[in-house]
Formats: C-alpha cells, sequence, structure tokens
C-alpha cells in the first residue's frame, strides 16, 4: 500500500534464485484462494434468501473488495515477478525505481480495497451492535436502502483517501517495490518533510482508529449478550428465544473474528509504514507485511465456513443445484432460463432499488 522504496539499498544484491521461485509460488496460490474463496462467497450471499439483510449486502460489499486484490493487485506483481525471473535475476534496480502505469492503478486499489475492508468489517459491528442491543428498533434503524448507501460511501471515502498522498504532494508517486513485490507510494530518501509525514501516517492512523471502535463496539455486542444469556439462566427460560440468540451469537462471534483477522494481518504493514517514515529500510520484513495483508483476503470464507452455519448451509445449496438442475430440468429447458440466472441479477436489482 505504501512505503519508501525509493532507496536503492533494498535492491543491490540479488536474492537467491530459490527464493523468490518460492515467493512466486505463494503469491500464484494466494491468487487462486483468493479469487476462488470469493467467488463462492459472492455466489452464495448473492444467491440465497438468508443473505438479502443489511448484513448480507454488507459481507457482500467485503467480498467485493477482497476480490478486486485477487484480480487486479495479484496477477500486476506476479507478472512483474515472473518477468524478472525470466528476463534474469538483478539486472538492476533501475527498472523498479521507473513509475509505471499500473502501479498508478494497482497502488490505489489496494489501498483503497483495504479502507474498504474495515469500514465495511466496522459497519457489521454497528449493525450486529443494533440487533443485540435495540432488536425492536432494528428495522426502523437499519434498513437496506440506508446500507446500501453506507456502502457507496464507504467505498467513495476509501478511494479517495487512497490517492490523498498523491494529490496532496507533488514528490510522493507510485513505484513497483522489489522488496514487498507490491506497488506503493514512494518519497526520495532523505527528504521527509513534515507534510509527507503525516500524510504517509494517514493510513494506519485510519485504520486503527476504526479498529479501535470495531473492538470497542464488539465488547459492548458481546458484554450484552453475556447479561442476557445470564439474566435468561436466572429466569429458567432456556428454550424461549433460543434460535434468535444463539443466531446473535454467531453472528457477534463472525464478525468479531474478522476484526481479530484483519488487525493481525494490518499490524506488520502498519509497522512498516512508521518504520519508513522514520527512515528504516526493511526489505525482506516489507514482503512478508504486504503479502500477510493481501492474504487477508483469501481469510474470509474460510471464517464464514467455520462460523457461519447459514454460509456452510448456502455452500451446499450452490453446490447442490446444478446437480438437481440437470436432473430435474432436462426436459423443460424453455424454463430453465427464467430459473437460474436471475437470481444473482434480482438481488442487485433490489439493492439498488432500495438506495433510490
Amino acid at each position: 500500500m505504501l512505503g519508501n522504496s525509493s532507496s536503492p539499498n533494498c535492491t543491490l544484491s540479488s536474492p537467491p534464485l530459490l527464493g523468490e521461485i518460492c515467493k512466486l509460488f505463494v503469491m500464484v496460490l494466494l491468487i487462486v484462494a483468493i479469487i476462488l474463496g470469493n467467488v463462492v462467497s459472492l455466489l452464495v450471499f448473492l444467491q440465497a434468501r438468508q443473505f438479502r439483510t443489511s448484513q448480507g449486502y454488507l459481507k457482500t460489499s467485503l467480498a467485493l473488495a477482497d476480490l478486486a486484490v485477487g484480480l487486479i493487485v495479484v496477477p500486476y506483481s506476479i507478472y512483474r515477478e515472473a518477468s524478472s525471473l525470466a528476463s534474469g535475476m538483478g539486472q538492476g534496480s533501475s527498472s523498479y525505481s521507473i513509475p509505471s502505469l499500473p502501479c498508478f492503478i494497482t497502488g490505489p486499489i489496494f489501498a483503497g480495497c483495504t479502507f474498504v475492508s474495515i469500514t465495511t468489517i466496522f459497519l457489521l459491528s454497528v449493525e450486529r451492535s443494533v440487533a443485540v442491543l435495540k432488536p425492536l428498533h432494528k428495522r426502523a434503524v437499519i434498513t437496506k436502502r440506508r446500507t446500501v448507501w453506507l456502502i457507496l460511501l464507504s467505498w467513495s471515502v476509501s478511494f479517495l483517501l487512497a490517492v490523498v498522498p498523491m494529490i496532496s504532494r507533488s514528490d510522493i508517486t507510485l513505484q513497483y517495490n522489489p522488496c514487498s513485490k507490491m506497488c506503493t507510494y514512494t518519497f526520495p530518501a532523505g527528504r521527509l518533510p513534515g507534510s509527507a509525514w503525516n500524510v504517509m501516517l494517514l493510513f494506519p492512523a485510519f485504520d486503527f482508529s476504526l479498529l479501535g471502535g470495531t473492538f470497542a463496539i464488539n465488547f459492548i455486542t458481546f458484554a450484552a449478550i453475556h447479561q442476557y444469556c445470564k439474566a435468561r439462566r436466572q429466569l429458567g427460560s432456556e428454550a424461549q428465544h433460543g434460535s434468535h440468540l444463539s443466531s446473535d451469537i454467531t453472528a457477534a462471534k463472525t464478525i468479531g473474528i474478522l476484526t481479530f483477522a484483519f488487525s493481525a494481518s494490518f499490524s506488520p504493514v502498519a509497522v512498516f509504514v512508521v518504520g519508513s517514515v522514520l527512515g528504516y529500510q526493511w526489505c525482506q520484513f516489507s514482503f512478508y507485511a504486504f503479502w500477510i495483508l493481501t492474504s487477508n483476503s483469501c481469510w474470509n470464507v474460510a471464517i464464514y465456513s467455520a462460523w457461519d452455519p447459514k454460509f456452510r448451509q448456502g455452500v451446499r445449496e450452490l453446490f447442490r443445484k446444478p446437480v438437481l438442475n440437470s436432473a430435474s430440468q432436462r426436459p423443460s429447458r424453455s424454463t430453465e432460463g427464467d430459473s437460474s440466472a436471475p437470481a444473482c441479477v434480482a438481488v442487485l436489482k433490489e439493492m439498488f432499488q432500495s438506495s433510490l
């Protein structure tokens, strides 16, 4: 996302060929996992009726942001590394220090999608907190129309924030960093003006502010659930509203794990950014920091699969439908076009109609 890659010290010595091949192999595995996982997530969220809610819309937005990383950001890094291996290792760092047009696309997309992820996780925490603390007011407060507008606002603000370093200072640009193997924001070595300091620290400050708020909201939500469970046990009403409470607990746990996973993956990048602003050069660390954050794009589907029974049911129905359709609807091809295709289209229509 950002870092000080303008110093040539990162690229003077060629790393071992085997290590570079292993890194390239990990990047290829990541792109497969990110694309497959998020495509499955999107299909489940768009086709399963139980996800046609505000929470489902937010999870769809999160999956779209992760999918954009897998379709746009990671392939360019793989292309650059594969080209470097094919042309021979260590041909000089000058070819990397020239800004290129793809970096002005992939860099802001990676930064913007990172911001979209944390803002969406924050909105998921708020939605679940309102559902637990004010269940009678949930339908009035959290509507599909408001959720769609909040999603559009989060995407707009996130990508505007992603290009703030470029539009705020003319000496900050985007270059491919052979250490992190990402397109990152850079500024000239030895020139750290006060305004550039503030701009480069804007990203971790924004993310950790939202993460802190998200942890606080999740703490309040779990405290309310704990108090409610305690009151139920004292009254001996175990059977009453059991399924509703179980659903709230499951959703709150899932969102809590999403928050923890994003915090764990973003923290190394935040440390690297602060170190870069202070003048430190951590070449090897930058690779692990940025690609741990990138791997977060394929964690969400694993978290849903492990903690969300509705998601597991949606996946089973998703892979069961083609078999049933091929067996039962083979004679009547006239109805096939009406029943199979518009499921996703209907959800998208509903989302955009609710925003008007």
